[in-house]
């Protein structure tokens, strides 16, 4: 009975036990489930965090690599944009000089020919002269016969044929002395009328030369202080390529105290640069956007001053009927120059000489002003087109339906062609006088007085020679001879030989003239 009591005591308490444990079992199972899941969210915290520090440290060792590459890209390209500059520079020396050997080879050539046709002309007179010199020889020569013939018969002449003969004999003297002084009214007529047209040229220069002054196309820049070049350059060079690329102009910035060199062919854009370059350095804000802006106010207001400037030509001239667009390329040689002549104040110029002559001649005024106005208006488009300026201004010419007389003014102009009209042969007188009158095509002093010199020792170098003396700007040697050794054959070889030596040894634009002077004087006092 006991035994059995205590047997169902034990069977709740086991009972109780079990759900105990079951419950632990469970509780502990839960436990355990909700701190693996901890985990998992704490490792996939982690996991995230990790991502995030990784993506952040690959992308700036990106921007580190991104940074290194730009700055040796930048590197880079700043040595190949400075071997650039320095090749742009050094073609542009090339070019400068090619055009400086091309334009000795043409005055070589001009000067050759100049010197063959001289050659041809003298040796055409020599033959001449040898011609006149064999005929005299032989009508000496008959002379002689004739009067031998004469004397053999003389004897046998009656009074009445001695009076016959003696009075042929006079008429015949007569003649050759009406002759001789025929000969001698021509030659004067031909030196008086040389003369003459020497006047007619100098009162037309006298009279309507007027003051035209040499311009300069402005090359370069003046700046307030050198701080502003680094301006000009900008970060990294942008500036200064936004200006060249705009302008077409090289800037050329070194060593030069206050200054910028403006680089370039074409007049009408280095004046668009200067300008631009002034009104950037005035204004002080200087950026691609606000250089882009000015350089198309610049370029507006130069392609008004070149209409400005053509119009203004056809009023001084006083011509009409000229087409625009020769207007428009009449402006444009405002910024042309040759040889530092301004050639808009040049052919300016050429045109009222042409039209003073023309005047004086019976021509017609406003054609010569016409043809001499337009003779170089090819030099408008020259640094553009290929072709010379005289084959450019008959293209423009005929293009425009000028007259046949202005086209072939233009072509004969530097004697390219044979002159059809008078108008050609004046273009070609005007345009000589404008170059080659004192002070319209400036040159260094150092070289006008070395030229000077060499002309006085080349004359001094010949025996008998006393002295030399270059006079009107060059354009004259006169040499003084002792009269004791010197004849008049002698004097005239002189001045030839001098002129050969001047032509070889001396570079110069137009002619010089060699005279040489041999006089005597006698002096007596009366008392």
């Amino acid at each position: 009975m006991e035994f059995n009591t205590i047997k169902i005591d034990f069977i709740p308490l086991i009972l109780g036990m079990t759900f105990l444990l079951a419950m632990g079992y469970a509780i502990g199972y839960f436990l355990r489930k909700l701190f693996t899941e901890y985990q998992i969210k704490e490792a996939e915290v982690r996991r995230q965090k990790i991502i995030k520090e990784t993506e952040k440290e690959v992308e700036s060792r990106f921007k580190i690599a991104e940074i290194e590459a730009k700055e040796k890209s930048l590197a880079l390209k700043s040595g190949l944009e400075n071997e650039m500059r320095a090749k742009r520079n050094s073609l542009g020396e090339l070019e400068k000089e090619l055009e400086k050997k091309d334009r000795k080879l043409r005055n070589d050539i001009e000067n050759f020919q100049s010197n063959e046709q001289k050659v041809k002309a003298k040796s055409a007179v020599l033959d001449e002269k040898e011609k006149d010199v064999e005929q005299q020889r032989n009508e000496y020569q008959k002379l002689v016969a004739e009067e031998l013939r004469n004397l053999e018969v003389i004897g046998s002449y009656t009074a009445e044929k001695a009076r016959e003969e003696v009075k042929n004999k006079i008429i015949d003297e007569a003649k050759m002395d009406a002759a001789r002084e025929v000969k001698k009214i021509e030659d004067k007529v031909k030196s008086q009328a040389d003369e003459e047209a020497r006047k007619l040229i100098t009162m037309a220069v006298q009279r309507l030369a007027s003051d035209h002054v040499a311009e300069t196309t402005v090359s370069v820049v003046e700046l307030p202080s050198d701080d502003i070049k680094g301006r000009i350059i900008g970060r990294e060079g942008r500036n200064i390529r936004a200006l060249e690329q705009a302008t077409g102009i090289d800037l050329i910035i070194d060593d030069t105290p206050g200054a910028v060199v403006l680089s370039g062919f074409d007049p009408i854009r280095r004046e668009v640069a200067r300008r631009t370059l002034n009104h950037l350095t005035l204004d002080g804000r200087i950026h691609p956007g606000r250089i882009e802006e000015m350089v198309t106010k610049c370029k507006k207001e130069v392609t008004e001053e070149i209409q400005k400037a053509g119009e203004q030509a056809i009023i001084n001239v006083g011509i009409d009927n000229v087409h625009p667009e020769i207007v428009k390329l009449l402006g444009r040689l405002k910024y042309r120059t040759s040889y530092t002549q301004n050639v808009l104040n040049h052919v300016q110029e050429v045109a009222f000489v042409c039209g003073a002559i023309a005047v004086e001649l019976g021509l017609n005024e406003n054609m010569a002003k016409r043809s001499g106005l337009l003779h170089d208006i090819g030099k408008a488009i020259d640094h553009q087109t290929d072709g010379t300026h005289t084959s450019l201004g008959v293209d423009i010419a005929k293009r425009y339906g000028e007259h046949p007389f202005v086209i072939n003014s233009i072509a004969a102009h530097h004697e390219d062609c044979e002159a059809e009209s008078p108008y050609a042969v004046l273009v070609a007188a005007g345009d000589t006088i404008s170059a080659s009158r004192p002070g319209a095509r400036r040159e260094m002093l150092e070289t006008y007085v070395k030229r000077m010199t060499q002309l006085e020792e080349i004359g001094d170098s010949f025996k008998g020679v006393q002295k030399t003396f270059a006079i009107q700007s060059g354009r004259e040697v006169r040499i003084i001879v002792a009269p004791s050794g010197t004849d008049d054959q002698s004097a005239n070889i002189l001045a030839r030989d001098v002129a050969k030596r001047i032509e070889k040894e001396v570079t110069y634009p137009g002619e010089i003239k060699v005279t040489v002077v041999r006089e005597s004087r006698f002096t007596e006092f009366a008392r």
